[in-house]
């Protein structure tokens, strides 16, 4: 299903690589890179205000997309499994890798996170050298701290070159702890000059919330970043757990609270959760790559949830799903949610399989590798008729967040079992009678599913290296991806992680 990938390293000379990628679409626009680079590595021309509206209007998108940077945090864990469908998604295995963590150096889509991200973050470095007003380096710094970030989470070590330095330098390669104290840095220094404003579905620019949301998953996430052994186990301590709770509350004084339909937090309607968004890529994808060709508008019939995923919901769980009814008067066509079961059209008429010329139907179990074109629970989230903005932070998931730091330690307001019975309740879900660590990271797969976070929950909490269906691999080592081979080739100070083939 996908065409072939091209890319470049983030070489030592170079400013970044041009990804272009598509897959049964062109949604995805192709990135360039229009800064000029002069011999001694100076920038010319630099304008912080185009080169901030270029990272909205085209780098942010990237992250919508379904390989790349997504895949890796979603296609490696239990809520996303991309079966095989005769030929379709084969794809020399690329997606099947990911899956069963049996990717190496050389993965397209490791080599292409990698590149996307550190492109981004030099930007961000661009915009510095170019005499920003106080609003606009506090954007970029937000902006640099949001893709190191990935970086650091998905690769343990960050290369980073410093505006001006030529391209015989050797980008300076930070640790993973050094890092995160750059990350924790940018943003609190970003803080005073971003705008204080509430949720807007329109939340591209970050403000004081988005600052305090990132602030708050570095802080919970410390303990990881900060192990000597990447895979734990990790030692939460209270003084980060409580700055998580900190963090969250800032980000409610700023006015967000739960939006009391769920799934209008993805449509273009407004809503009391939307922290950021991305202005540009669209959440097309993430309908598209799921539905069936059958479905209008027509799928690529792609990924599908584990039914183990879908088990973890109670029956009157809003978030399970909402499903159109029988006259229409709610509306008609294509779920929200988890679809399962016999699909239907606009018109309330059963949608037929094509190729079996039997009602279409989507069944709860697919296997990995054969399975037939209806099998596999679909997922819709951003749904076609009315989808919003891509979301990158919301309020949800920094609540539980805040749940998660008092249950770790922190104080709070609330023990963490009303915290995460507070957001059931929202949900039309049955409260919990106890809470411990395995049912917090229930919870924060059943009300954040598919939006891009689910490996670094399990990571924090101890279950990447777990076994699930059809993945059988436990390798803890696999908690950070590899440094792409061709970075390696091009930067000496870079060195590959534990685990992987040239690791020292």
């Amino acid at each position: 299903m996908n065409k072939r990938i091209f890319s470049k390293p983030f070489l030592s000379g170079l400013l970044g690589a041009t990804l272009m990628f598509s897959a049964c679409t062109d949604l995805k626009n192709a990135e360039t890179d229009s800064v000029i680079v002069g011999s001694g590595g100076a920038s010319e021309n630099l304008d912080p205000a185009a080169l901030l509206d270029a990272i909205y209007k085209s780098d942010i998108g990237s992250i919508t997309d379904q390989a790349g940077i997504y895949s890796l945090y979603e296609h490696t864990t239990d809520e996303m499994i991309p079966p095989t469908r005769g030929t379709d998604w084969g794809d020399n295995g690329v997606w099947r890798q990911l899956y069963q963590h049996t990717w190496d150096p050389t993965h397209a889509y490791v080599l292409g996170a990698w590149n996307q991200l550190n492109q981004r973050v030099y930007k961000c470095n661009q915009i510095l050298a170019a005499k920003p007003s106080p609003e606009q380096a506090a954007q970029a710094k937000f902006l640099r701290a949001f893709f190191m970030w990935h970086v650091m989470d998905l690769f343990g070590q960050v290369p980073f070159r410093n505006y001006g330095e030529g391209v015989d330098v050797n980008p300076q390669v930070f640790t993973r702890s050094q890092a995160l104290e750059f990350v924790v840095k940018d943003l609190t220094e970003a803080l005073p000059n971003l705008a204080s404003k509430g949720p807007d579905p329109q939340n591209f620019v970050p403000t004081k919330a988005a600052a305090n949301a990132m602030l708050a998953r570095v802080f919970l996430n410390k303990a990881v970043y900060l192990s000597e052994v990447p895979e734990g186990p990790y030692t939460f301590a209270k003084a980060d757990m409580d700055k998580v709770v900190e963090y969250v509350d800032a980000v409610t004084d700023e006015g967000y609270s739960f939006e009391d339909d769920y799934f209008m937090n993805f449509s273009k309607n407004a809503s009391k959760e939307i922290i950021f968004t991305s202005s540009s890529g669209t959440p097309e994808n993430r309908y598209r790559m799921t539905l069936h060709y059958d479905n209008k508008p027509d799928g690529w019939n792609g990924f599908a949830t584990l039914a183990d995923f879908y088990g973890k919901f109670d029956a009157n769980d809003e978030r399970r799903g909402r499903y159109p009814t029988p006259d229409g008067t709610e509306f008609s066509g294509i779920a929200r949610g988890f679809l399962v079961g016999q699909q239907y059209n606009d018109k309330n008429e059963q949608v037929i399989n094509s190729r079996s010329k039997k009602p279409l139907a989507f069944t709860p179990e697919v296997p990995l590798v054969g399975a037939s074109t209806e099998q596999g629970i679909r997922v819709i989230k951003y749904h076609p008729s009315d989808k919003g903005q891509y979301i990158l932070l919301r309020y949800s998931d920094i609540y539980l967040m805040k749940a998660e730091a008092i249950l770790r330690g922190g104080s709070g307001d609330k023990t963490a079992l009303e915290l995460v019975n507070d957001l059931r309740a929202s949900r039309g879900a049955s409260a919990l009678g106890s809470l411990d660590e395995a049912a917090l990271l229930d919870e924060r797969g059943r009300e954040l599913y598919w939006e891009g976070y689910r490996r670094v929950d399990l990571v924090r909490f101890g279950s990447f290296g777990k076994t699930w269906q059809d993945k059988d691999n436990a390798d803890g080592y696999r908690v950070l991806f590899p440094i792409p081979q061709q970075a390696i080739d091009s930067n000496p100070n870079l060195t590959q992680n534990s685990g992987y083939a040239g690791a020292k």
